[in-house]
């Protein structure tokens, strides 16, 4: 298993928990024991063994997934998305006029 492998299923378990974590100070306690269970297979060197826990853990994480995640007000499907964008820029009456 790879370190980068690794790496992303730990964010992605700390993302989840922030999904159901309202306060960061309760968050963080939950983050700190995801840590401790990542850090307490961090000697698996079987690589059967490596992809039962990947597996696993995979597993966990779409048990867990949260029907309504959240997303920052200002990415696609946030609060406000798109809100105030700038006026759409139309060419002046001159360059019309011209045409003509």
């Amino acid at each position: 298993m790879s370190a980068n492998a690794v790496a992303s299923l730990y964010r992605r378990s700390l993302k989840l928990a922030l999904d159901w974590a309202v306060h960061r100070h309760v968050w963080r306690g939950q983050a700190v024991y995801i840590r401790s269970l990542f850090e307490a297979n961090k000697d698996v060197r079987d690589p059967r063994q490596q992809r039962v826990l990947l597996r696993e853990t995979e597993k966990l994480l779409e048990t867990w997934k949260h029907p309504d995640p959240y997303r920052a007000p200002t990415a696609p499907g946030g609060s406000k998305y798109e809100r105030n964008l700038p006026a759409r820029q139309l060419p002046y009456a001159s360059q019309h006029a011209d045409a003509h």
